[in-house]
């Protein structure tokens, strides 16, 4: 029988490692309508904040409230802290340099696609590190193995699930339509991070050993407290930013404005009344 338990603390962890999935995917997808209603300069800043809702809550978040489920039966388990925050810089990372590339690529027409396909497969490839990285950074009194075709099997859904968020991150507005959207990438997210933890197996030595690293509970105060600034400042970002239809009517506006000075005509307000 294998020492190795995915569910600790049965439903409990992978409950609220989807939801913290979806919760991340969902603010990110906000912050990036916001990016492509605002362009410019500004739509750098909704996107790094994109990176850090995705990356940070979706992604890496999520990946560790999993991990508080994982036990080795005849072993406890410590964390490499370096290893441990390294993974997580690597998530927020990669998903910023993936949306950053998806976005560049939106506005190249027909070259979006390549884009896409680039950031999709940078961005996968970069969270799967992270997720193995975070799996590195486990100590424990055992053997630790990898089974090759699962790993692949891993990392090609992650390759998919970050080509897929990258797609929505370019088309998807609306609550409902970013609601769905979010949910779909929390199953994708969490579906990528169950299926590499079961490639591993562990051969817990026969005698208990030292382990060295920190414990789990010593990251749950500071990630609970970081992330729930984060979260709470992105989203109060959101809510005090205008709201996509402003920005809609605001664009509607600019474009009449520029449409009437090519045809010098005189200029108008924002319910299209001549200006005196």
């Amino acid at each position: 029988m294998s020492p190795v338990d995915h569910f600790s603390f049965g439903l409990l962890t992978p409950v609220l490692a989807y939801v913290m999935s979806s919760v991340g995917s969902m603010l990110g997808l906000l912050l990036t309508s916001r990016a492509r209603l605002t362009g410019g300069r500004e739509a750098k800043f909704w996107l790094a904040g994109a990176a850090f809702a995705i990356g940070g809550t979706g992604i890496w978040t999520m990946h560790f409230i999993a991990m508080l489920g994982f036990s080795v039966h005849g072993s406890v388990i410590r964390y490499d802290v370096p290893l441990t925050a390294a993974s997580a810089i690597l998530a927020v990372v990669v998903v910023g340099m993936g949306l950053f590339l998806a976005s560049h690529g939106a506005t190249r027409g027909g070259a979006g696609t390549g884009f896409l396909l680039g950031g999709g497969v940078l961005t996968g490839l970069g969270v799967a590190g992270m997720h193995y990285l975070g799996m590195a950074a486990m100590n424990m009194s055992g053997m630790v193995s990898y089974d090759p075709v699962i790993v692949t099997l891993s990392v090609l859904i992650a390759v998919a699930a970050a080509t897929v968020a990258l797609w929505f991150t370019l088309r998807v507005s609306g609550a409902l339509r970013i609601g769905g959207a979010a949910l779909v990438m929390g199953v994708a997210v969490s579906g990528m991070h169950y299926t590499g933890m079961y490639s591993m197996s562990v051969a817990a030595h026969t005698e208990m050993m030292p382990v060295a690293g920190a414990q789990a509970i010593d990251f749950l105060l500071p990630l609970i407290v970081g992330i729930s600034l984060i979260t709470v400042g992105l989203l109060l970002t959101v809510i005090l930013s205008p709201s996509e239809k402003e920005l809609r009517s605001e664009q509607e506006y600019r474009r009449r404005l520029r449409a009437r000075d090519d045809e010098g005509a005189p200029e108008v307000d924002l319910f299209g009344t001549p200006r005196a």
